[in-house]
C-alpha cells in the first residue's frame, strides 16, 4: 500500500496549508500552483507524485473558475493560442526525447526575470502586444509546458499585454491552464499513474483547501485595480523565473 496513506497528521496539515496558499495564488493570477506548492510538497510526498497531483487539482480548479466566470473569457485569444500551445507541446515532447533541455531552462528563466523586472520597474508604460505575439508565446509556452510543466507564466505575459479587463484576463489564463493540464491528466491516466488510488484520495481530501484558496483568491482579485492585478502577475512571473534558474543550477 502506498506511503501516501500513512501521512502523519502534522504532515497532512502542512500540505493542506500550502495547497490553500497555492490555490489562493491560482485564484488571483490563474496560474502558479507548482511554483508555490512543489518545493514544500517535495518534503512530504515523493517527487514523482507531485506533478500528477497538481495537474489533477489544477484541472478541477480551472473548471471551478470556468463554471463560475467562463463567459468572461476572451475566446478570440483562446482560439489563437490553443493550437499554438498544442504544437509547442508536441515539439517539447520531441525535444525531451532527443536532447537535454537544461540550457533552455536557464535561458527561459533569465528571460522571464529580465521581463518581469522591467515590467515592475515602472520605467515606462508597457506596450500592448500585437496579435502576432501569440506565435512565440503560445509555441514556447507549449514547449516548456511539455518539458518542465511550466508554461503558465508565458501565457500570462502575453495575455496581460492583450486583455484590458482584469477579470477577463484572469479567467482566460485559468481556462488556458485548465485545457493544458487536462492533456497532462489524460496522459497520466493512460500511463496508469492514477491507478495509485492513494493519490486520488489525497487529491480528494485536499479539495477543500483548493476550493477555499480559489474562492479567496477570486475575491481578492475583485478588489484590485487592473494596475495592481498586473503587478501581482509580474511578481508571480518574476518568482517563476527565479525558480527556473535555481532549478537549472541544482541539476
Amino acid at each position: 500500500m502506498s506511503q501516501l496513506f500513512f501521512l502523519p497528521p502534522i504532515d497532512f496539515f502542512c500540505i493542506f496549508l500550502i495547497i490553500s496558499l497555492a490555490y489562493l495564488v491560482f485564484g488571483i493570477a490563474g496560474f502558479g500552483t507548482a511554483l508555490v506548492a512543489s518545493p514544500v510538497l517535495a518534503m512530504f510526498i515523493p517527487l514523482a507524485k507531485i506533478v500528477p497531483l497538481l495537474a489533477l487539482m489544477d484541472m478541477f480548479a480551472a473548471l471551478s473558475n470556468i463554471l463560475r466566470d467562463g463567459r468572461q473569457a476572451d475566446f478570440g485569444e483562446l482560439r489563437r493560442l490553443i493550437p499554438l500551445v498544442a504544437i509547442g507541446s508536441l515539439a517539447g515532447a520531441a525535444i525531451l526525447l532527443k536532447t537535454r533541455a537544461d540550457i533552455l531552462l536557464l535561458a527561459l528563466g533569465l528571460f522571464v526575470i529580465a521581463y518581469s523586472a522591467y515590467a515592475l520597474s515602472g520605467v515606462r508604460p508597457q506596450r500592448r502586444f500585437g496579435a502576432g505575439a501569440a506565435y512565440p508565446f503560445g509555441l514556447v509556452g507549449g514547449v516548456f509546458s511539455a518539458l518542465f510543466g511550466s508554461g503558465g507564466f508565458l501565457y500570462a505575459i502575453y495575455l496581460s499585454g492583450r486583455i484590458e479587463q482584469k477579470e477577463s484576463l484572469r479567467i482566460t489564463q485559468s481556462t488556458l491552464i485548465g485545457l493544458s493540464t487536462m492533456t497532462r491528466v489524460v496522459l497520466f491516466a493512460l500511463a496508469g499513474i492514477y491507478m495509485d488510488y492513494s493519490l486520488l484520495v489525497l487529491a480528494l481530501t485536499l479539495a477543500p483547501a483548493m476550493l477555499c484558496g480559489v474562492f479567496v483568491g477570486r475575491h481578492i482579485t475583485l478588489r484590485l485595480t487592473r494596475e495592481q492585478f498586473i503587478r501581482v502577475i509580474n511578481v508571480v512571473v518574476l518568482a517563476a523565473g527565479i525558480v527556473l534558474v535555481v532549478r537549472y543550477f541544482r541539476h
